[in-house]
């Protein structure tokens, strides 16, 4: 499950938040193997999708982390789950995307998706409205 500032992600939703807030993030994977999982890391990677083939994963200027990106699991026993939280910080308006990638553990061997149920994760970062007193 993927939560993005504690609502939960869907393929038809996406997510809106204000450019210069932070934006909790949460992942939490859920063991429904009969057997222990892990170890192995989560990475967090923001890209954008230009909807013409391309998609930009160099976003250095344009979203940050609060926190780290990358989360360390240990072991998920059968029916447990493991919770990750961290933060998201848009600098720029735009639709930006998550590719949530699970590895060995301190390797670069991504494992199958096919062992992973994971949402597409859609965040529209907008202008802060202004408030103004009269």
């Amino acid at each position: 499950d993927v939560l993005v500032d504690g609502k939960p992600c869907d393929c038809d939703v996406v997510a809106n938040c204000n450019v210069g807030d932070p934006v909790p993030l949460e992942v939490k994977l859920t063991n429904r193997s009969k057997h222990s999982v892990g170890p192995f890391a989560l990475t967090i990677v923001p890209y954008q999708d230009y909807q013409n083939g391309v998609q930009n994963y160099e976003l250095r200027d344009a979203v940050t982390f609060v926190g780290p990106n990358t989360f360390y699991i240990d072991s998920v026993k059968p029916t447990e789950n493991s919770l990750c939280f961290g933060a998201l910080l848009f600098l720029y308006t735009g639709d930006f995307f998550l590719n949530i990638k699970f590895h060995d553990d301190n390797s670069s061997r991504e494992l199958p998706l096919s062992w992973f149920c994971l949402p597409s994760v859609h965040i529209r970062a907008l202008e802060p409205v202004l408030q103004t007193k009269l």
